[in-house]
């Protein structure tokens, strides 16, 4: 296991800091896992456990390079920007990454990024793109849906009894965040993966129809599954308050999903984190009983 400098993007999100949390408890010294985010008065608590953290902002070329120096490995977590800034400052990081020196990149990817007709696919194929061109040793990691984008969803869904979508009867492979974050952390702390492609995601996947079912069978109250057109998916979005250029984005990932851009048998996960990922039924027990 390397005990070199990690740097973690995004450590203020979500991901970022269940992956610093799983290098930890894969016995990564704290002062080798070096914290980044644009504002690190959330991650204080982080530095006061003797990691390393430091600013990073996506759009500040020279934050980058203060933040990446000295740095063996790094995660880039894809940015939470509005689709059109997304590849400018994915492009940004790769480059503050090879003058740093950095020796591998593992990118947080989307599942099947090279295909994907989405927009959101359109801007990890970019950044995939970039990567390899920069000839920096890379590693894919094509993370689909999070259970956790449905799992939050449960009081509005439970108090609706409906739950809205457009992606008719594809088949979505979701999984956990901390899943997810534990098989960055094994990448970014074992041999052998440079250049690989990993399509990850649950073990059991399903359609929303059936997501609703198992909602209804786990909460005891009856959910059913209302498909929309995209266009109509994207109104719903907005009118529940959503920026209307991110409910959009969000009704042509479903639209993707029912094409089965968000399916994949691969196993990937599972054999990664040494487990079964965790599963819905698992994931909404948790979601109800917490």
């Amino acid at each position: 296991m390397t005990t070199m400098p990690i740097v973690v993007t995004g450590a203020t999100g979500q991901l970022g800091r269940l992956t610093v949390e799983a290098l930890l408890r894969r016995g990564v010294p704290a002062a080798d896992v070096i914290a980044t985010g644009r504002d690190i008065a959330g991650i204080k608590d982080l530095a006061d456990r003797g990691i390393t953290v430091r600013r990073a902002d996506f759009a500040d070329t020279d934050s980058l390079a203060e933040a990446f120096a000295g740095a063996d490995r790094l995660l880039l977590v894809s940015a939470s920007v509005p689709v059109g800034e997304r590849v400018a400052n994915h492009r940004r990081v790769i480059d503050a990454a090879a003058s740093a020196g950095v020796s591998l990149v593992a990118y947080t990817s989307t599942a099947h990024a090279d295909t994907a007709t989405t927009v959101i696919g359109a801007t990890h194929r970019e950044t995939e793109e970039y990567l390899r061109e920069r000839g920096i040793p890379g590693v894919l990691l094509r993370n689909g849906w999070y259970l956790e984008n449905y799992t939050g969803q449960l009081p509005q869904i439970l108090q609706n009894g409906a739950l809205a979508g457009a992606a008719g009867e594809g088949r979505i492979s979701a999984a956990s965040r901390a899943d997810y974050a534990e098989a960055a952390a094994v990448v970014l702390t074992t041999e052998g993966h440079t250049g690989a492609v990993y399509e990850l995601g649950g073990d059991e996947a399903f359609t929303l129809t059936e997501l609703a079912a198992a909602i209804s069978a786990a909460a005891g109250k009856q959910v059913t599954y209302a498909d929309l057109p995209v266009p109509g998916f994207a109104r719903t979005l907005a009118a529940a308050g959503l920026p209307a250029e991110l409910a959009e984005v969000l009704a042509d990932a479903d639209r993707g999903m029912s094409r089965g851009e968000m399916h994949t048998a691969s196993g990937d996960l599972r054999r990664l984190i040494g487990r079964p990922p965790v599963t819905l039924a698992e994931a909404l027990a948790a979601a109800l009983h917490r």
